[in-house]
């Protein structure tokens, strides 16, 4: 597919090379290939349309929302960053602190129709850094559950309106499962990037994961998320599946429920096996579900360290394309993350959840939006890695003491934090 993508943007580059007098480059980077890279085949042509002179040059994909950070920093110190880069709304503050994200200010001022493009406020304030825009949302997602209706039907469930709307519920429903014969009827996704069903827990709770520079997995919400976690990989059984194994195991009809981001949606509904796929409702800790989930998805940013005008110019074109309009509205085509501005869901989308329920399901949650929230301090990744480690032993066992489990997280992050040093 990179290769596709690569001729694609050579070939609508070479087309214009004798029609404009200059072609300008625009290096550009972006996570998730296997997510990703039909919706930039559906972008491109439209974008050459509208800028036959400007030829964007795809970088390697990154692997994920870590390595598009780890990415970034280490070519911001050999000289080598692209333009524009896609980072995780949770990544993007580093790049702000560190002088390596540009402020997107100077071309906004100059855009009389940035306003009516409509980008939704909420989502506007996650690349907002000291009353300064520093990323445009490119994909917004939030957790959503998945299921295979017809294995759900061994357990007596056969319409929308009868899924779990519990964690209790579906630990429930795994036991109808199991003893209807499923090997394995549930993949929770703890591994999904950035710590994020952790979020996702606290945030159900209306508790934020990050309090100033204080983590507050020390807090009875804090417990509640490891014991809840517990509950559900000891009572469903779960299998330690990589991400990338659960979600290919999952559109082969052989998990019941999955719970993970929205954005995997168009991939599944791809490569999915001859079952009925229905979404919905992320399950909470109580009936009256979560009051709270962390937004998802990623932001476009201007890294470029041209001085030249009309290559920045360049670069803001295709940024505020990509992120606006026909660009945001095909992300929601192709992926199952939702736009991030008016203009996409209210003109151009009208018709399109009507028509596509299962996408509907992340839009009807916009209500809980709250912040991903990035671990302050040069250490983020390494708290990411120690939180990862502490779950993952929830997973296979290791651990089974939450209390002292939560007492060895708060200890180890709070010592990489800025307060702990």
């Amino acid at each position: 597919m990179k290769k596709c993508l690569t001729a694609i943007a050579f070939l609508l580059a070479a087309g214009t090379a004798h029609a404009e007098d200059k072609t300008i480059t625009v290096e550009f980077a972006y996570p998730y290939s296997h997510l990703f890279d039909v919706t930039y085949e559906k972008i491109l042509p439209l974008f050459h349309e509208k800028y036959p002179n400007i030829e964007i040059k795809m970088r390697a994909a990154y692997e994920s929302y870590e390595d598009a950070s780890n990415t970034i920093l280490r070519e911001a110190v050999a000289g080598e960053l692209p333009d524009v880069t896609m980072q995780g709304l949770n990544r993007q503050a580093i790049l702000v602190d560190k002088g390596i994200a540009k402020p997107l200010e100077p071309f906004i001022v100059r855009e009389e129709d940035f306003a009516k493009d409509g980008y939704h406020d909420a989502m506007l304030k996650l690349g907002t850094f000291n009353k300064q825009v520093y990323g445009l949302p490119f994909s917004v997602s939030l957790p959503v559950g998945y299921y295979n209706m017809d294995m759900m039907a061994k357990a007596g469930i056969t319409s929308v309106d009868q899924l779990p709307k519990t964690w209790d519920e579906v630990i429930s429903t795994c036991g109808k499962l199991r003893e209807a014969g499923v090997k394995n009827p549930m993949f929770w996704g703890w591994n999904i990037t950035g710590n994020w069903f952790l979020q996702a827990l606290m945030w159900s709770q209306d508790k934020p994961t990050m309090e100033g520079d204080h983590f507050q997995i020390d807090t009875a919400e804090g417990l509640t998320s490891l014991e809840t976690m517990k509950s559900l990989f000891r009572g469903c059984d779960m299998q330690n599946l990589e991400w990338k194994s659960a979600l290919a195991s999952f559109s082969a009809g052989e998990i019941g429920m999955m719970f993970w981001s929205t954005s995997a949606l168009g991939a599944v509904e791809r490569s999915k096996g001859e079952f009925d796929l229905k979404t919905n409702e992320f399950p909470g800790l109580t009936a009256s579900g979560p009051k709270g989930l962390p937004a998802g998805g990623n932001a476009a940013m201007l890294v470029s360290t041209s001085t030249d005008p009309a290559e920045l110019d360049a670069a803001w074109k295709w940024l505020k394309f990509i992120t606006s309009g026909q660009g945001a509205a095909e992300v929601a085509r192709t992926t199952g993350y939702m736009p991030p501005n008016k203009a996409a869901n209210e003109v151009i989308l009208a018709d399109f959840y009507k028509n596509n329920p299962n996408k509907e399901t992340a839009v009807r949650q916009l209500p809980l939006l709250r912040d991903w929230q990035a671990y302050p301090g040069d250490n983020g990744l390494a708290i990411t890695q120690v939180i990862y480690d502490g779950i993952e032993g929830i997973v296979t066992g290791e651990y089974d003491d939450m209390p002292e489990l939560q007492t060895q997280l708060s200890e180890e992050v709070q010592d990489l934090l800025p307060s702990g040093n």
